[in-house]
């Protein structure tokens, strides 16, 4: 199968989230996507963009994309978070995924970064495999924190 690899760009945005859509219909939680085209567009090519990508496209339709952004650690310095790796469902198992971490852990090198992180649902057997055979550290020591919009806005200062 012929696909080619390259940065993700504005225009693309649209197809990007129909497959960030389509990732969440597979994680299970299909109403959990808020974000809108215009934001995603506002975050990602403005002065200072939020994250980058790239997509994996095969006759002009985009199948793939990586998503990831800078992040800082108080105790490595400069750090990559890999946001996530979608391949549509039709074109799974054709290297298209490997790739799309290939791009990642390539600008994770130019970036001269100390770290490159992700998560993985623990019952997504396929991307498990995916990062074992990539020598993946699994960390069990850490759990995950978060507040949502809505606990932000409630919170009491």
């Amino acid at each position: 199968m012929k696909f080619t690899i390259r940065k993700g760009e504005k225009k693309d945005i649209p197809q990007a989230l129909s497959l960030v859509k389509e990732l969440a219909a597979y994680e299970k939680a299909p109403n959990e996507v808020s974000v809108s085209i215009e934001e995603m567009e506002q975050a990602g090519f403005c002065d200072n963009p939020v994250y980058k990508f790239f997509v994996a496209e095969i006759e002009n339709k985009i199948v793939g994309i990586s998503l990831y952004y800078i992040k800082y650690s108080t105790w490595k310095g400069k750090c990559v978070f890999l946001e996530d790796i979608i391949v549509t469902e039709d074109f799974r198992k054709h290297g298209i995924g490997k790739q799309l971490f290939d791009e990642v852990v390539k600008a994770a090198k130019d970036l001269n970064v100390r770290r490159l992180e992700w998560q993985v649902l623990e019952w997504n057997e396929p991307a498990i495999k995916f990062y074992e055979k990539v020598n993946s550290h699994f960390d069990s020591e850490w759990i995950n924190c978060k507040l949502t919009g809505e606990q932000i806005q409630e919170y009491k200062l």
